[in-house]
């Protein structure tokens, strides 16, 4: 929040008005400044130069220059007078006005009429008034009015200047809001209206004393004092907008005080303290700074913490002990990029705490995650090529889901990815390679060292027919250990160091035969492309038997969108091996604004692995049925869904459909997803051993919606996601506002019913008030 003066845009023609009180000025200001077009005058007379010397009690020896229509000498009392289209220079500064009388014996400038004073920093004061000395660096003026930076306005009955630095004003408005043009002494929508204040040019500060804050001209708060950048200083130091929250569930009453500090052109560091009823008090802080080769961004805190741990049971039935807060408790969030040349940058992301229940008191960023993650890096990039080492580490957030000792630490990991030119065969290879060592505390320790060569050819027929044929290796080496622990979960002792491996050649052909037609007098176009896909791999048998550790192919996806996919895992530790043949059409229809497009598809199989994983769709030769559709009729309303079918149980086994309405002041969206499992339990339980457990393997139906509004300057919203398998609600909310051109008014209630760390959310209610130029503050 800053201040400056700028100057207003030239009018048409110079501005005359007469003279104003405090409590009018501000409705009367009016963008004018004086006409700079050659007049008569101009070509009758050269600019008339003088100097300000020191028995003229200036304090500057740099020659004045005057330009007007008119000029007098009187020789009596040793004045001129410039009349007409008046502008002086001395140095940087500038005067214009209707009149300017300079007396040769005190050295005292005094202008009448439309003043305008620009200073060497590009700031203007307007003013009916004023006598300047000293080379225009010291003066008094009355009725002073500007325009300044972010819309802001202000007026004042009179202003004393010092040295060019400080300017003390009294009887002071100041507002961003837009002044009625009808009616100019109506009152703003906000203004402060204040007894005096002082402007620091030089330290970029406004002060006001005895200062009235009027809501539509009545007032409803009274300050003392009150302290804020100028709107011209994009960087000041200085206090922030403070905050209050009546009632927190953890906190109780509470408030924060934040200081914003500019400690030079590169950095600057905020500091909050917290303050509250019901715990003790934390001290929080922001550091960045930017360096020519980089940045680096530091945000952390700690407080004392009188609340004690609350024990519980998970939803694996276990004992849970959520981490206590109590004492001395804090956390660290860093992050740091560094560029080491044009291809290669190093960077870090630290993000620790000292427990969840910490965050969750002092309502730190971050808090109802699953967990923290931390990582170095150092990554290079070339002509198609990405190169990437990283170490990664995470701290568990909620207990109830999963412990830290539970969670693996890499230790490194690397990847590589290259992708060349096309060769003389019309091919182009790529490879690709992930290769990391994972620890865990409590599960399987593995080390993977991974190779994939992959080499597309495409090409087409006269017929419009299109190919693409890829030959593919995939060739992976393990060393693993604890394998019987999670995420594996074999029922066999693996011992330590046992290293095993695979390796899958894959070849496959894809085909595209796309008929296209116009119709509507060629403003509508209809495709019709059938699709076919051969491949061909060894059998993997799903790479359970071979005991090769598994660490990001949880989740199988047999969707519309992997029904051409040679692997449809989401990593590479399992991959999809057997001959196999996919099949699809594919349907658009496109005109006047329409579009309907289409897809279904399905996949034939030689070799059925039944524990693949559940509900995969994949149980059988033939697959089930997967298909996408999405419909467009008009730019105010569109539709997709997709669908996994089964023919075998003619049951959906996956299901989510999409709609978006968007008309004039109006907005509504909802969704809805279906599926028989959630994908976590994968990595939870042991499902080969039907040890599944009842919170992961509860049905996924949900549907969620909203509704806006909009209209002028108000604007509303509603909008829910309830879980229709567990029967309630996962979250509710509202939000309304209204704003216009400097005020702004928000209000939000949020209900989230999810328990996190045992510990049931409650609501939360916000409302945000904003002032244009200020800032913004609430109350939770």
């Amino acid at each position: 929040m800053s201040l400056a003066l700028w100057p207003l845009p030239r009018a048409s023609r110079p501005c005359r008005r007469a003279s104003l009180s405090a409590a009018t000025a501000l409705g009367s200001i009016i963008a004018c400044t004086v006409l700079l077009r050659p007049t008569a005058a101009w070509a009758q007379f050269r600019p008339q130069q003088i100097h300000f010397d020191a028995d003229t009690h200036s304090s500057s020896d740099a020659p004045a220059t005057f330009q007007s229509d008119k000029v007098d000498y009187n020789d009596t009392d040793h004045t001129v007078t410039w009349s007409g289209n008046v502008q002086v220079w001395q140095d940087e500064r500038v005067l214009r006005a209707d009149q300017i009388v300079y007396d040769r014996d005190t050295g005292i400038v005094t202008a009448r009429g439309n003043v305008a004073t620009v200073q060497s920093d590009g700031s203007v004061l307007y003013a009916q008034y004023a006598e300047l000395s000293g080379g225009m660096r010291n003066g008094v003026m009355l009725h002073v009015y500007a325009n300044m930076a972010d819309n802001v306005k202000i007026a004042a009955n009179g202003l004393r200047r010092t040295d060019g630095k400080v300017n003390d004003m009294s009887r002071v408005i100041y507002t961003a809001c837009e002044i009625c043009a009808k009616d100019k002494t109506r009152a703003p929508f906000w203004q402060f209206r204040a007894y005096g204040a002082t402007q620091d040019i030089e330290h970029s500060k406004l002060d006001f004393r005895d200062t009235y804050v009027d809501i539509l001209g009545i007032p409803v708060f009274y300050m003392p004092f009150f302290s804020m950048p100028d709107p011209s200083a994009k960087r000041q130091s200085g206090f922030l907008m403070p905050g209050i929250t009546p009632h927190d569930s953890y906190l109780g009453t509470y408030f924060t005080i934040p200081y914003y500090w500019v400690i030079n052109d590169e950095s600057d560091l905020t500091v909050q303290g917290l303050f509250s009823t019901a715990t003790g008090p934390q001290l929080s802080g922001i550091y960045r700074r930017a360096l020519n080769f980089g940045s680096l961004n530091i945000r952390g805190g700690f407080a004392y913490d009188t609340h004690n741990a609350i024990n519980y049971t998970n939803g694996f039935g276990n004992k849970v002990n959520s981490g206590d807060p109590h004492g001395m408790q804090g956390h660290i969030f860093a992050r740091g990029l560094f560029n080491i040349n044009n291809y290669w940058r190093a960077g870090a992301n630290i993000n620790l705490a000292t427990s969840a229940n910490y965050m969750r008191d002092y309502r730190v960023q971050g808090y109802g995650s699953e967990m923290l993650n931390s990582n170095a890096f150092l990554e290079g990039f070339g002509t198609g090529a990405y190169s990437r080492l990283d170490a990664q580490y995470y701290q568990g957030l909620n207990q109830g889901v999963i412990h830290n000792s539970d969670l693996p630490a890499a230790l490194p990991r690397y990847t590589y990815s290259f992708v060349g030119q096309p060769d003389a065969l019309g091919g182009r290879l790529s490879v690709n390679t992930t290769d990391f060592y994972v620890r865990r505390t409590i599960g399987a320790t593995d080390q993977r060292g991974e190779l994939q060569l992959n080499w597309d050819r495409p090409f087409h027929t006269k017929s419009g027919e299109q190919f693409l044929l890829t030959l593919r290796l995939d060739s992976t080496l393990y060393r693993g250990s604890k394998l019987y622990q999670l995420p594996n979960y074999y029922s066999r002792s693996t011992g330590h160091g046992m290293i095993s491996g695979m390796v899958l050649p894959t070849i496959a052909l894809k085909t595209n035969w796309p008929f296209v037609r116009s119709f509507e007098h060629g403003r509508g176009t209809q495709l019709l492309e059938p699709i076919v896909q051969g491949i061909y791999a060894p059998n993997t048998g799903n790479g359970a038997d071979d005991g090769l550790p598994n660490e990001d192919s949880f989740a199988y996806e047999f969707t519309d969108s992997t029904l051409f996919s040679l692997n449809r895992y989401q990593g590479t530790d399992r991959l999809d091996g057997g001959l196999r043949a996919n099949v699809g059409v594919h349907a658009n229809w496109t005109w006047n604004g329409h579009e309907v497009d289409l897809l279904a598809g399905q996949s034939f199989q030689e070799h059925v692995e039944h524990d693949r994983l559940p509900y995969s769709g994949l149980d059988h030769h033939v697959s089930d049925v997967v298909a996408r559709a999405r419909v467009a009729p008009s730019e105010y309303f569109s539709f997709t869904s997709r669908m996994r079918y089964n023919p075998y149980s003619s049951q959906v086994d996956f299901g989510d459909a999409l709609f978006n309405v968007n008309v004039p002041h109006l907005r509504l969206n909802g969704g809805y997803i279906w599926e028989p499992i959630t994908p976590y339990y994968y990595y939870a339980t042991d499902y080969r051993t039907n040890n599944l457990n009842k919170l992961y393997t509860t049905r996924t139906s949900e549907i969620s919606g909203g509704v806006s509004v909009y209209w002028s300057n108000w604007h509303a919203s509603i909008f829910s996601r309830r879980s229709l398998s567990r029967q309630q609600f996962v979250t509710n909310g509202v939000t309304a506002g209204y704003g216009n051109d400097c005020f702004g008014i928000d209000f939000m209630y949020l209900k989230q019913y999810t328990s996190i760390g045992g510990v049931q959310r409650y609501s939360t209610y916000l409302v945000t008030l904003s002032l244009k130029s200020l800032g913004s503050f609430g109350v939770k």
